[in-house]
């Protein structure tokens, strides 16, 4: 099952499903996706019943499937990019044995196609390409064998990174505000199901294309993540309850083997070029700069669509 959400006026949005070739949909049976999500068990029967799509689907009015949500937490989940982010910045490795993660802002994510606002070029403006789990209500202290059911939904995310001031605020150890606006969706959320035998273990075995301005930056797998999204959710549970519709996400996707299949965020690239060559020569975007993003099963399938967005001064 494939959702999207509509751009109608209203700060939700209004919930669509999605054909399986992604051209046509079809009026959900609940309005919003964080109203599907509050009641899923119930109204899951009805949502996948829907294998009419009467409707053209307007790729000009797609909204991030949930515009705004309670909770988004993100972790960071890919050993190779600690790793490397840490010879960067000379310091000591993070430890294994628990899942690193923020809480970012969740009022608002951009649709697919939506401009990429920012106040100022100098900020070092940076695209993250991450996969990403919604759930259903999960309760404190839920095991993570436990967490893999209350994941509902997987969506695909640009986490929009300002790293000039990412350095500051890490040193105050409060946490991110300034060097994180609002993060990007991919059109649809899908249920596990649909990515096949790509979904195991709790992660997304799927390739991460990325483009910036219309040449291949990066085609990274997800699958291996230290920790998965089913441990994630466990750790994000331990002391709290998670609301339906807390969004979860990966980290930058990113394998051993970047030098090879390329990376997904510009930060990576420049720590390579720092740790080969002693400095790093690719500059972060510029406005009027564009990025695309999707991931693609092993027959050429794209399970969420594309983000396909530009950066743009905020005016």
């Amino acid at each position: 099952m494939r959702l999207a959400t509509l751009k109608d006026g209203s700060p939700d949005g209004r919930l669509v499903c999605v054909s399986p070739d992604g051209a046509r949909c079809a009026p959900a049976p609940v309005k919003t996706l964080q109203a599907a999500l509050e009641d899923w068990s119930s109204l899951v029967p009805a949502l996948a019943a829907v294998n009419a799509f009467p409707d053209l689907l307007p790729t000009d009015r797609l909204a991030a499937p949930l515009p705004r949500a309670w909770q988004w937490l993100d972790g960071s989940a890919f050993p190779s990019h600690g790793a490397l982010m840490s010879k960067v910045f000379k310091k000591e490795e993070d430890s294994r044995d628990r899942p690193l993660m923020y809480q970012g802002l969740s009022d608002r994510f951009l649709g697919p196609r939506d401009d990429v606002p920012v106040p100022d070029e100098s900020l070092g403006i940076d695209f993250e390409g991450e996969f990403g789990v919604i759930s259903d209500a999960v309760p404190m202290g839920t095991s993570a064998t436990d967490a893999l059911k209350h994941i509902r939904l997987l969506v695909q995310i640009n986490d929009w990174s300002l790293r000039t001031l990412a350095p500051v605020e890490m040193k105050t150890g409060f946490g991110w505000i300034q060097a994180k606006p609002a993060c990007s969706m991919a059109p649809f959320a899908v249920t596990p199901d649909e990515i096949g035998g790509a979904w195991g273990e709790g992660r997304v075995g799927l390739d991460l294309l990325v483009d910036w301005n219309g040449s291949r930056f990066g085609a990274a797998n997800g699958g291996p993540m230290a920790f998965g999204f089913h441990e994630l959710v466990a750790h994000a549970a331990r002391t709290r309850h998670l609301v339906a519709g807390t969004i979860i996400g990966s980290g930058t996707v990113s394998n051993e083997n970047f030098r090879q299949v390329g990376s997904s965020c510009i930060a990576e690239r420049r720590g390579i070029e720092l740790v080969d060559d002693g400095e790093a020569r690719t500059a972060y975007m510029r406005f009027g700069d564009t990025v695309r993003m999707r991931a693609v099963t092993s027959d050429g399938r794209e399970p969420f669509g594309a983000i396909d967005q530009k950066v743009v001064r905020y005016a």
